[in-house]
């Protein structure tokens, strides 16, 4: 048996180290992966988690950077959502959706006390993707229009709906899919397709040309504008001031729907409830799930406006799940609430984001000829690496795999080497720790970062 140390200090047992050669015949044997060409993987066994940190069978220990896929808010193994799952399936561990239960309810309570005034109905779903399927579903009935237009640097899940909103390459190989979504250019500042110079030129040049996308596709066709409030997976872009606030007033302006997806970034990955809530923005349907219940039990979902909830009033709204607002899920929901008022999550992540982590990568930005833009927010931030300041060339091509890739691969076998999972994106590496990182593994996890650096500056100019 191979022990380990918890964060309270005692030791405990991780299974038997030939246990992980088992786990590793049978997955593959058996498990079928996503996102992954099967021969080409070997994916890591991982025997236990606790707080931000997890094991392997041979005892070697990794800082969780990206939180899992950006879902575990509340870290591995947190003592009340267990305690919370465990209590429930005593209790009740399942019961239909057409059925009205006691933690559904008051997690939905729960939720709309934290949504802007007017949003007081929640319809859930087994995670983000299905949450997005069906907040397209209610603005197209709501509506009576078709047409949804997204971001082409997005990501809103890989189901039939969702991909097809996706913008980024994992789309392509899905075409031809739903025709109609409409894809337009949101702002990047770093790297605007726009030309602009200034964070508010970035915003004038982007709300127009949005706005050319709605007039040439025809307002009156369209349903919804679908964005992440702060784009995730593809680039952690912090939207310019006032950019949300025109994107909320074409909506009102033609009748469309502004759907916010909050799947990655609410529940306090930025320090807010909700993120569209550091923007001054209020969306008419939210997208959520992941940090919702860390992940703890599938969970996901939409906020619904009360005009379009009252919509479906007198008509029957045509979508469900088997599985809608699982009670062993809502209450790990429930209990997540409860940890994060009382040891203040949001403050934490504020206040871990401005003192720690901002001041440390934009010494990064000064020291690193590799490092061409850091941006960020709370627990959630960018590193874009280049091979030179000046041109801003992209340390790997767009969409890279293989040996193009390689250079991206390297810096992650690096920081894994010294104990920290990183998540690493085309030519990023992203910092998104559990929002329970204590300050001390949060600034020794920086640390190992920064050292791994010194190899992708050997590459830049």
């Amino acid at each position: 048996m191979t022990e380990y140390t918890r964060r309270d200090g005692t030791t405990a047992s991780l299974p038997d180290r030939a246990a992980n050669e088992q786990v590793r015949r049978d997955d593959r044997a058996h498990v079928f992966h996503s996102w992954s060409a099967q021969n080409l993987i070997d994916p890591t066994p991982v025997a236990r988690g606790e707080g931000a940190t997890f094991w392997d069978y041979d005892g070697n220990e990794y800082l969780d950077f990206g939180s899992q896929l950006v879902n575990l808010n509340l870290g591995h193994q947190h003592p009340d959502l267990v305690r919370a799952i465990q209590e429930q399936a005593g209790r009740l561990a399942t019961i239909q959706p057409s059925m009205a239960n006691d933690v559904r309810g008051e997690l939905a309570r729960l939720i709309t006390s934290k949504a802007p005034d007017g949003l007081n109905k929640v319809f859930f779903t087994n995670g983000g993707a299905d949450a997005n399927e069906n907040a397209v579903r209610m603005a197209r009935g709501y509506t009576g229009r078709r047409k949804v237009l997204t971001t082409y640097r997005s990501y809103h899940g890989s189901t039939g709906s969702a991909i097809s909103m996706t913008g980024d390459p994992r789309r392509w190989a899905n075409e031809p899919s739903d025709s109609s979504v409409v894809h337009f250019f949101g702002p990047y500042a770093y790297r605007s397709p726009f030309h602009s110079d200034s964070a508010e030129q970035e915003t004038e040049r982007a709300l127009r040309h949005l706005e050319e996308v709605v007039m040439l596709e025809g307002p009156q066709t369209i349903a919804a504008i679908a964005l992440e409030t702060v784009v995730g997976t593809n680039g952690v872009l912090i939207p310019p001031p006032g950019y949300l606030q025109g994107v909320r007033e074409l909506c009102d302006r033609h009748g469309i729907i502004y759907i916010a997806d909050e799947v990655m970034v609410g529940f306090g990955r930025v320090g807010e409830w909700f993120a569209f809530d550091a923007f001054d923005v209020a969306p008419d349907l939210i997208s959520f799930a992941k940090g919702v219940n860390s992940g703890y039990v599938p969970l996901g979902g939409v906020v619904i406006r009360d005009e379009i909830a009252d919509f479906f009033g007198d008509r029957a709204y045509t979508g469900g799940l088997t599985y809608s607002g699982h009670p062993l899920g809502c209450a790990a929901g429930i209990a997540t609430f409860e940890v994060f008022e009382r040891d203040d999550i949001l403050g934490r992540v504020r206040r871990l984001g401005s003192e720690v982590v901002a001041p440390t990568v934009a010494d990064w930005a000064s020291r690193h000829p590799s490092v061409g833009e850091v941006r960020g927010r709370g627990l959630f931030w960018a590193v874009e690496l280049v091979r030179d300041q000046g041109t801003r060339e992209p340390l790997v091509p767009f969409n890279a795999s293989g040996a193009d890739a390689a250079p991206m691969a390297e810096l992650a076998a690096r920081c894994k080497a010294s104990g920290v999972w990183p998540m690493i994106h085309f030519n990023r590496l992203q910092i998104a720790p559990p929002l329970v990182i204590g300050e001390d593994d949060l600034r020794r996890g920086l640390a190992v970062i920064d050292e791994a650096l010194a190899y992708t500056d050997k590459l830049a100019a």
